[in-house]
C-alpha cells in the first residue's frame, strides 16, 4: 500500500502545478490563462521573454472543493432552467451560485498545498512578496472565444489568509452574472467549464507603467504592426478603460530588418494611476491622480516600446507555430518600478480583428452631416443611430432598451448583457483597448471612447448618430442621419494592367485603405499632417523668437514640450505621419509630395502670419518648388527633408518616393535637387527615386529636359487645367470654364504621357480628373498611362471601369489581387 505521505504528494501534484510544468496543452487542467503563462515561462524565457514565476491551483482542486462540500446539487438547483434574458433572475441565481461556491470551505489538504507553494514563492522572491491571484477558467482564452474580464482578479495579495480568501473569491467568480451570460451566448455548459486560479509574483507596476500589446491593429485587422497601449500604475485601468492610455505602433517588417524606430505614437491623458492601498481593508489597490508633468510625457521610453514589440513578435511566432497558422496575440505587460524590467503577465490569441474574413471590404459613409455633440476615439468603422441612454449609475442599467445608444462614463465587464443589445456605445473615458472597445468590436457595433464629456453633452431620449467611419476620431451627431453601406468581395475582383493607386493625406485611415486592391499611393499629401497633427508653421518652429504674440508663443511651447528643439517636433510628427502611410502600403510604392501649401494656407498655421507674404493670387504665387531654396523657407524645407530621411533611412521605409510640386523651370529643378542632396536625399542614394508633378505647361513643353533630372512624372490635372485654360480654380465665378475634358488639356496630357514614355520615365496621374469623369479614365487607359491615382472612395468603381476599357482594347487583366498575408 502507498504510504500516507505519497498520497499527500500526489494530492499536491493534482492540486498545484508550477508554471514551469505547464504548457498550452494543459487548458483542461489549469485554464487558458495559466496554460499560456506556463507555456511562455517554459518555452520563451530562453528568448528573453520575462514572465514572473507562479503556480496554478488546478480545476481538479476546484472540483475537490465542491465535491467535499457536496455543492453540485445546490448549484444545479440554482442554475437549471435559467433564462439569461431575464436580467433580474440572472442576478439572483448568479449571486446564489457564488454564495454556494464561496461558502464551500477549502479542504485541509488543499490549504496545505497552496500555503506550501506560496512558501516556495516567498523563498524565491522574499518573505514579503505580494502576489496577483487570477481566475483562469478552462474555457478561457481560446482562439475563438475570449473570456476577457468575465472572472475576477485580485492584486497585491500578501499573507496566507488573504491568499486563501482570494482563491475562494476567484472560484466563486466562475458564476459572475457576466460569465454565466457569456457562456450561454457562446454555447458553453456551466458544469463543463471549471475554474483554475493562477498565483504569480506581483510586478511592481504601481511604481512604473503597464498596458496591453496586440500583434495587429485592433481597428482594421492590419497584421503588419504591433500596437502597444500603456499608462502609469497597475494594468487594470487600461484593461477596464478607466484611463486614456498612451498608444504606440511598431512596424513588424522593418523591425525584423533591424530598424529600431517607433512608427507612430499618441499621448494619452493618463489622468489616474492605480497603486497599492496602504490601508488594512479588503481593497488592496486604489486610484490616485497622475501628476501633471507625468501626464505630459509618455509612460515608457522608445527603447521599452521596442523591447515590448520584440517580445510580442517572439510570442506571436511561438503561438503561430504551435497552432500551425498565423495567430495574432493579445498580450498584457507590466514594468516593475523596483527592478526596472518589463514583464509579460498574460498572452492569449486575439479573437476579434483576426477572425474577420480577408478580402471582404465593408464601407460605411455618412450621406448628410449633423450637429456635432461629442467626439473621441473611434472603435470599428461602422455607423449606427438610435436614442441615447445616459447611464450615470449601475442601478439605471435595467432602464436600457434594445437598440439604444449606451452613453456612460466607462463600462464594466458585468454590463455585457446590456451592451449586446446596444446600437452603439459612447464613453467619457477609455482608450482603444479598454473594456468598452473590446466588447464593441466583438459585438460588431461602433463605439466612441474617451469623449470626456459625453454624459453631459448627450441626453437620454435624444436621437443620435454614432459614426466611426471618418478615421481615428469618432463623432456623435445630433439626429438620425442617413448613411450608405457597401460590401465588396475583393477576391473576385481582377486587377487591370493599368496600375491603380490612391491619393491619401490622413494617416488615421491608412491601414483601412490599404485593405483595398491598390498598387500603392500615387499622391501622399503632407499638408494634412502639417495642418492637423503639427498645426504650426515650420519656420515658426525654427525661429519662434520672430513671433511677437505671447499667446502664439505659449501654444507653440505647449505643443513642443519635451523636445530638445521645437523643430524636432515637426520632424517627428511629419515622419510618423508619412511613415504610417508608407507602412500601410509597404512594400508598394508611396509617392510623397513635398509641401504644396499656398501662402494664404501657410499663413493660417500657428505662427504662420509672421513668415508669409500677402499675395493677390496665391494659386500661381510663392508655392511648391520656388519656396524650397528661397531664403524665406529654405530652413522649413530642410525640416521636411529631415523627416523624409528619417522615414527612409531610420524607419527603413524605402518604398517612399519623393515628388516635387509646381516646378516651373529646369534651373529651379536643379537647385531643388541640389538642396535635397545636401540634406541627405540624393537621387539614387539608397534607391531613392524623385518624381516631379507635371502640372505646368512648361513641364510638358520641356519634358525631355525635366526627364533628365527626375525618375517619373505625375500629371496634376487640376493645376494643368487651370494653367492651360487660364482659369483660377479657386474662383467660383469662372468655375463653369474649368473642365479637364477640354481638348487643349487632353492634348497636353497626351504629350506628357508620350514624352515620359519616350524618355523611359514613369507616367501617372494624381489629379481629380479620373475620379470625377469616367470618360477621362477611359482616355488615359487608351493612351497607355502607367498608373492612375484616385480617391479611395472611387477606387473600386474606377477599377471596374478600367477593366472594361482594357477588355475592349484586348488587354487581359492581371491575376487576382494577393490579399494581405498575415505576418
Amino acid at each position: 500500500m502507498p504510504r500516507r505521505d505519497e498520497h499527500h504528494a500526489a494530492d499536491h501534484a493534482a492540486h498545484i502545478r508550477w508554471f514551469s510544468e505547464l504548457g498550452v496543452g494543459d487548458v483542461a487542467s489549469v485554464g487558458g490563462k495559466n496554460a499560456s503563462l506556463g507555456e511562455m515561462y517554459r518555452e520563451l524565457a530562453a528568448q528573453g521573454v520575462r514572465v514572473p514565476n507562479g503556480f496554478a491551483i488546478t480545476a481538479a482542486a476546484f472540483r475537490h472543493v465542491l465535491d467535499t462540500a457536496d455543492a453540485w446539487p445546490r448549484l444545479h438547483r440554482a442554475l437549471d432552467g435559467l433564462d439569461t434574458r431575464d436580467v433580474d433572475d440572472l442576478a439572483r441565481r448568479a449571486q446564489l451560485a457564488r454564495e454556494i461556491v464561496y461558502g464551500a470551505p477549502l479542504p485541509a489538504d488543499l490549504v496545505a498545498a497552496i500555503t506550501g507553494a506560496y512558501a516556495q514563492l516567498q523563498a524565491e522572491y522574499g518573505e514579503h512578496v505580494a502576489v496577483a491571484v487570477r481566475s483562469s477558467a478552462t474555457a478561457e482564452d481560446l482562439p475563438t472565444a475570449s473570456f476577457a474580464g468575465q472572472h475576477e482578479t485580485y492584486l497585491n495579495i500578501a499573507g496566507e489568509a488573504k491568499l486563501l480568501d482570494s482563491v475562494r473569491r476567484c472560484f466563486a467568480s466562475l458564476f459572475m452574472d457576466r460569465a454565466i451570460s457569456y457562456r450561454v451566448d457562446n454555447g458553453f455548459d456551466h458544469f463543463k467549464v471549471q475554474q483554475s486560479v493562477g498565483v504569480m509574483k506581483m510586478v511592481r507596476s504601481d511604481r512604473a507603467a503597464s498596458g496591453v500589446t496586440f500583434t495587429l491593429d485592433t481597428e482594421t485587422g492590419f497584421r503588419d504592426v504591433v500596437f502597444i497601449t500603456g499608462a502609469y500604475g497597475l494594468g487594470e485601468n487600461v484593461v477596464q478603460g478607466t484611463v486614456d492610455p498612451d498608444e504606440f505602433y511598431v512596424f513588424k517588417p522593418t523591425l525584423r530588418q533591424g530598424h529600431r524606430e517607433v512608427l507612430r505614437r499618441k499621448l494619452g491623458g493618463k489622468k489616474i494611476r492605480m497603486v497599492y492601498a496602504a490601508g488594512a481593508g479588503r481593497e488592496a489597490t486604489r486610484n490616485v491622480p497622475t501628476p501633471k508633468e507625468d501626464r505630459a510625457r509618455f509612460c515608457i521610453t522608445d527603447d521599452e516600446v521596442l523591447a515590448l514589440a520584440d517580445a510580442a513578435l517572439k510570442i506571436e511566432a511561438h503561438y503561430s507555430h504551435k497552432a500551425g497558422k498565423p495567430t495574432p496575440m493579445d498580450i498584457e505587460w507590466a514594468k516593475d518600478g523596483v527592478d526596472g524590467q518589463l514583464y509579460i503577465v498574460q498572452a492569449r490569441p486575439e479573437t476579434v480583428a483576426s477572425q474577420r474574413p480577408v478580402g471582404q471590404v465593408d464601407e460605411y459613409r455618412l450621406t448628410a452631416k449633423g450637429e456635432l455633440r461629442a467626439s473621441g476615439r473611434a472603435v470599428g468603422g461602422k455607423i449606427a443611430a438610435g436614442k441615447a441612454r445616459v447611464i450615470t449609475d449601475v442601478a439605471q442599467l435595467h432602464l436600457f432598451q434594445p437598440g439604444e445608444v449606451l452613453v456612460a462614463d466607462t463600462t464594466m465587464p458585468d454590463w455585457g448583457t446590456v451592451m449586446k443589445t446596444a446600437a452603439a456605445v459612447v464613453t467619457n473615458r477609455g482608450g482603444r483597448t479598454c473594456h468598452a472597445a473590446i466588447v464593441a468590436r466583438e459585438l460588431g457595433i461602433p463605439a466612441v471612447v474617451g469623449c470626456d464629456d459625453a454624459t453631459t453633452s448627450l441626453r437620454t431620449g435624444d436621437e443620435v448618430t454614432v459614426s466611426c467611419a471618418e478615421g481615428a476620431v469618432g463623432h456623435v451627431y445630433a439626429g438620425a442621419l442617413p448613411f450608405a453601406t457597401t460590401r465588396t468581395d475583393l477576391s473576385q475582383l481582377p486587377r487591370p494592367q493599368t496600375h491603380l493607386m490612391v491619393n491619401m493625406g490622413n494617416p488615421d485611415t491608412a491601414f483601412q485603405t490599404a485593405m483595398l486592391p491598390t498598387d500603392g499611393v500615387g499622391l501622399a499629401r503632407m499638408e494634412f499632417i502639417v495642418a492637423e497633427h503639427i498645426k504650426v508653421h515650420p519656420m515658426a518652429l525654427v525661429h519662434p523668437e520672430k513671433i511677437d504674440d505671447a499667446a502664439a508663443r505659449d501654444e507653440i511651447a505647449r505643443l513642443t514640450q519635451g523636445y530638445a528643439r521645437p523643430a524636432d517636433f515637426f520632424v517627428r510628427q511629419l515622419a510618423e505621419g508619412v511613415g504610417t502611410i508608407a507602412a500601410a502600403f509597404y512594400p508598394q510604392p508611396v509617392i510623397v509630395r513635398m509641401s504644396d501649401f499656398k501662402t494664404n494656407e501657410y499663413a493660417s498655421l500657428l505662427g504662420g502670419r509672421w513668415f508669409e507674404p500677402k499675395e493677390e493670387n496665391p494659386m500661381i504665387g510663392f508655392r511648391g518648388a520656388s519656396r524650397y531654396t528661397h531664403p524665406a523657407y529654405a530652413e522649413g524645407f530642410a525640416l521636411e527633408c529631415a523627416a523624409m530621411k528619417r522615414v527612409r533611412d531610420d524607419m527603413g521605409l524605402t518604398n517612399v518616393k519623393l515628388m516635387i510640386p509646381f516646378c516651373r523651370r529646369v534651373p529651379e529643378a536643379e537647385r531643388v535637387l541640389q538642396a535635397m542632396a545636401a540634406q541627405g536625399l540624393g537621387r539614387g542614394v539608397n534607391g531613392l527615386e524623385i518624381y516631379v508633378m507635371c502640372e505646368i505647361p512648361n513641364n510638358v513643353v520641356q519634358i525631355d529636359a525635366f526627364a533628365r533630372l527626375f525618375d517619373g512624372f505625375s500629371i496634376g490635372s487640376n493645376d494643368l487645367t487651370q494653367l492651360v485654360l487660364g482659369v483660377d480654380r479657386d474662383s467660383g465665378i469662372v468655375a463653369f470654364d474649368f473642365d479637364e475634358r477640354d481638348d487643349g488639356v487632353k492634348t497636353m496630357i497626351r504629350q506628357a504621357i508620350e514624352g515620359a514614355r519616350r524618355n523611359g520615365r514613369h507616367a501617372g496621374i494624381c489629379g481629380q480628373a479620373p475620379s470625377d469623369h469616367p470618360e477621362m479614365a477611359e482616355f488615359l487607359v487608351e493612351l497607355g498611362i502607367d498608373s492612375m491615382s484616385v480617391t479611395p472612395d472611387t477606387l473600386l468603381k474606377i477599377t471596374r471601369e478600367v477593366l472594361a476599357v482594357e477588355q475592349r482594347l484586348g488587354r487581359p487583366p492581371r491575376a487576382h489581387p494577393v490579399m494581405q498575408e498575415p505576418s
